[in-house]
């Protein structure tokens, strides 16, 4: 089992940078699939990023491009690096991380609370 908690999330201008933080429990943190999700007020949580255990990255389309996702396993930490932030990431980013096994249970995923991200225009 793995506890998450997210850190970084505040008020910043359009344009502007802000890196957030997700540490980790666990000894097995390098096993996990780490990934950040948003959700805006009235609106279905969305996929933002995801970082493999062989750090492999994949990107939704409204952040390629502005957003890097990356990890470092010596510090059971994942990061999201957002630069030429937008009013419309305003949202509460959740660090997600999801472990794959081959024995029961198959699949487990865990999330953090939350942190706020408010882009102000």
């Amino acid at each position: 089992q793995v506890q998450l908690e997210e850190s970084g999330g505040r008020l910043v201008q359009a344009g502007g940078s802000l890196r957030l933080s997700c540490a980790a429990s666990g000894r097995t943190f390098s096993s996990y699939f780490m990934a950040w999700f948003r959700q805006a007020p009235g609106k279905e949580r969305e996929f933002v990023a995801q970082i493999s255990s062989d750090a492999i990255t994949s990107y939704a389309g409204s952040v390629k491009g502005r957003f890097t996702i990356s990890r470092d396993n010596t510090k059971n930490a994942v990061y999201l690096q957002m630069n030429s932030l937008k009013f419309e990431d305003t949202a509460v980013y959740y660090c997600n991380a999801v472990l794959f096994r081959t024995t029961t249970p198959r699949r487990s995923e865990y999330w953090g609370q939350g942190t706020q991200v408010t882009v102000s225009s």
